[in-house]
């Protein structure tokens, strides 16, 4: 059944992939209070990871972004199973923090987590503004480009 979220979702042309299962001993998401926490999620769609490799050398800034909002979408689909199918009682974005796989040298993780921040405050508006953290990091699983976690207040 539909939910009024889902059509929202749909009128900005947006598709949420799959939630994936965890690869190891973790649940992807948990619920304390009024706050959700997300497991970091990977660039993929549908299990397929894409974004292999690392920002400054075999991606620029814009694949960054792309891959960051990938890993938003893959949030987005966890926390519609967490809340049951309803987008609608996010309350807010409190918090994300990215991962970027980057060479020593590339200096934009904050741009690149762009991606994954522009699309929170796409479908959530004012709720999806948060704080956030952008690391470079040596490496990701599976050698991926960007990792996004989230923490969400929701009713």
């Amino acid at each position: 059944m539909s939910t009024p979220f889902d059509d929202h979702l749909k009128a900005l042309g947006i598709e949420l992939p799959t939630p994936s299962s965890p690869g190891a001993n973790y649940v992807p998401f948990t619920q304390s209070g009024t706050l959700l926490f997300l497991t970091g999620q990977l660039s993929q769609w549908n299990g397929e990871r894409r974004f292999i490799g690392k920002l400054g050398r075999e991606f620029g800034l814009d694949q960054g972004q792309q891959a960051a909002r990938l890993c938003a979408l893959n949030l987005i689909a966890h926390m519609r199973s967490a809340l049951d199918g309803d987008l609608g009682r996010v309350s807010r974005c409190v918090r994300l923090t990215g991962y970027i796989n980057s060479t020593p040298d590339f200096t934009s993780q904050s741009q690149v987590m762009n991606g994954a921040s522009d699309l929170f405050v796409q479908i959530f508006g004012d709720a999806g503004r948060h704080t956030r953290i952008a690391i470079g990091v040596a490496a990701l699983p599976y050698d991926v480009a960007v990792e996004v976690e989230g923490i969400f207040e929701v009713r």
